[in-house]
């Protein structure tokens, strides 16, 4: 509703009108009361008679100053009633900026080149454009890193912008200026004087379709540069695995990396269960990869740590100077070998100290006892064991179903194609074994060759029964596997995977994935525990908690099992963009061949918002209305 030059934003003018009336009726009233005096008894009528006449020489005074009382009540009431439908200048919200600020929080802004941090710096300038605010701008802030993070509405209000930019904080993921876009894109369409102002240190790129689509709905691209000097060195990987036939030993495999164009020197600490265990001292030329292994590393059972140490004002970044993993459990695991007596079996499981092997006959099939997994040598069960199973030629006997089908058997097969990556055939070679014969199988929709060829598939993976299965379609005693360190490995590796203990390279996990941590079976939801202690609740997918976390560190993850008893172990998270070590700040910031400018100043003036000049004018009334009172002026 507009009227005079002004618009009513809040209350329409007939609402307005309404408040005016009812409330001026009231006051009205209330002034049109007859004043009920009260009665006072004196002894002498005679000395009152001259202050009687006096006052009845002042009562038209008197009556004018009630008059006047009054209508400086209703002039209150209509101030205060037109401050409730919140007037404004036609026009007002079409002439001010629309800002939309994306406030980089990837893990490079927390170099210290910039005191106290370039975060702390990009707050402070992010503090800077809500103090020069014009009367009629509007802005919202956003964190940015993988993903854009709306922290306010868009609006003017200095307070909501304040509360938003106490709650930005770093994380340890890169940046992406893509999702940034897209919700400037959405927020910004058709408000006036789009701009999008981006708070960074650079390193951010994004399309010429972007580009485009900016320039199609008229929003500015503006930036504001954080940083000022690239001295770092960082740790870029970090992996641990246990020997696969001495698991209380380990090996470890530190990456360092320099991208600057000087030469550094570092001291390079390993921290295993919170003791030192090695230190050395390194030397990086410019931008130099340097990879350092650490061999036969005993005495740590669950945690290691890599630290890199420098001469102070040559790494401005603390984030990448930290890397971690967990070690896998060198937990006892059960082992159920049901044979009529294989040598080159039962020699294979005596290399690993922690497998407990009970060895049963196939009539003496199934013992008293849980086990982790059962190993069939050349006999399949009746019926399918409630664990994890390998068999060794799984020819069923009459009247027995195996876990497949058998179309056949194939004389003289050859092992063309090995799936490398997978855990069970890790370390071995195995596409020049000797077989003598293999079975041909029919395999279901979910199985998954890991060896074999397209049409015979020799060694096969998957789930009967809800549980894990692994399937040598060939007798190794008429092969030469047996005669091969493949076999042992082949073994070892089937009977850690189904036991979740890998004995490969520890990859630990890292920011900007989602992960997929082994819970027990049976849990259905998990609680993580970060290095900052807050706490997560986190769904289970087959067998699996799934999380994307946005900090490097070691995780606790507690799970509760179906009688309710508790589970705790814990992971390693590492800084997932090796990127993040090059903290040299951008000279510019482009979109395609937009290049951002610089931020436009907002207008000089006084708010917008007339009912604070309003109600500022209604204490100003009532201020001078006292002061007068107790004056005597208007008694």
């Amino acid at each position: 509703m507009a009227a005079s030059g002004l618009t009513l934003t809040g209350l329409s003018l007939s609402q307005v009108l309404m408040v005016l009336g009812g409330f001026g009726v009231g006051a009205v009233i209330l002034y049109l009361l007859k004043l009920r005096r009260r009665q006072v008894e004196v002894p002498f009528v005679r000395l009152w008679e001259e202050i009687l006449a006096e006052k009845q020489t002042t009562r038209l005074f008197s009556q004018l100053k009630r008059w006047l009382s009054l209508l400086l009540a209703l002039f209150i009431i209509a101030i205060l009633a037109f401050t409730l439908g919140d007037p404004r200048y036609q026009g007002a919200t079409e002439t001010g900026r629309s800002l939309l600020v994306l406030v980089d929080a990837s893990a490079s802004m927390s170099a210290t080149d910039v005191e106290p941090s370039r975060f702390e710096a990009a707050e402070a300038e992010l503090r800077r454009l809500i103090d020069g605010l014009g009367p009629a701008d509007r802005l919202q802030i956003a964190q940015l890193d993988e993903t854009a993070t709306p922290l306010s509405p868009l609006t003017s209000d200095a307070r909501v912008l304040r509360d938003a930019t106490e709650s930005l904080s770093t994380t340890h993921l890169r940046a992406n200026l893509r999702p940034g876009l897209h919700l400037a894109l959405d927020v910004l369409r058709n408000q006036p004087r789009a701009e999008v102002v981006v708070l960074t240190d650079g390193g951010l790129e994004a399309s010429d379709t972007m580009a485009a689509e900016l320039r199609e709905a008229e929003i500015r691209l503006s930036w504001v540069r954080i940083g000022r000097a690239d001295a770092n060195v960082g740790l870029s990987a970090f992996a641990v695995r246990r020997y696969p036939l001495d698991k209380s030993q380990s090996e470890v495999l530190v990456e360092l990396w320099n991208p600057t164009d000087e030469a550094r020197q570092v001291e390079l600490q390993l921290i295993g269960d919170g003791e030192p265990v090695d230190i050395q001292t390194l030397s990086l030329g410019p931008e130099e990869r340097l990879r350092r292994t650490f061999r036969n590393v005993s005495g740590v059972d669950r945690t290691l740590e890599a630290r890199l140490v420098t001469r102070e004002g040559l790494d401005h970044l603390d984030a990448d100077d930290h890397a971690y993993a967990r070690l896998p459990e060198r937990r006892r695991a059960r082992v159920l070998l049901v044979s009529r007596g294989n040598l080159y079996l039962q020699a294979a499981l005596v290399l690993d100290e922690y497998l407990d092997v009970v060895e049963v006959t196939p009539d003496a099939y199934p013992p008293e006892g849980r086990f982790d997994v059962v190993l069939f040598d050349a006999w399949v069960p009746p019926s399918p064991p409630d664990t994890a199973a390998l068999y060794l030629y799984p020819r069923p006997e009459e009247g027995v179903t195996g876990p497949f089908v058998i179309e056949g058997e194939v004389e003289a097969p050859t092992i063309e194609r090995v799936e490398r990556r997978h855990p069970l055939v890790r370390w071995t070679a195995l596409t020049d074994v000797n077989i003598a014969s293999a079975l041909q199988v029919a395999l279901e929709r979910e199985d998954r060759v890991v060896a074999g060829t397209d049409a015979l598939p020799l060694i096969v993976e998957g789930r009967r029964n809800g549980q894990r299965f692994v399937a040598l379609n060939f007798d190794p005693r008429r092969s030469d596997l047996v005669l091969r360190v493949a076999w042992p490995l082949f073994l070892l590796n089937t009977i850690d995977w189904f036991v979740q203990e890998d004995a490969r390279y520890v990859s630990s996990y890292y920011t900007g994935e989602t992960w997929h941590i082994p819970v027990p079976a049976g849990a259905t939801q998990a609680t993580l525990v970060g290095p900052d202690q807050r706490e997560y609740v986190v769904p289970v997918s087959e067998g699996r908690a799934l999380f994307a976390g946005a900090h490097a560190g070691i995780y606790t993850i507690r799970t509760e099992g179906a009688e309710g008893a508790v589970s705790e172990d814990s992971f390693a998270v590492n800084l997932g963009a090796s990127a993040e070590t090059r903290i040299a700040p951008a000279e510019a910031l482009s979109v395609g061949a937009t290049t951002a400018g610089q931020v436009t100043p907002g207008e000089v003036g006084v708010r917008r918002e007339l009912w604070l000049y309003m109600l500022a004018a209604v204490l100003l009334i009532l201020g001078v209305e006292w002061f007068t009172y107790h004056r005597r002026y208007t008694v």
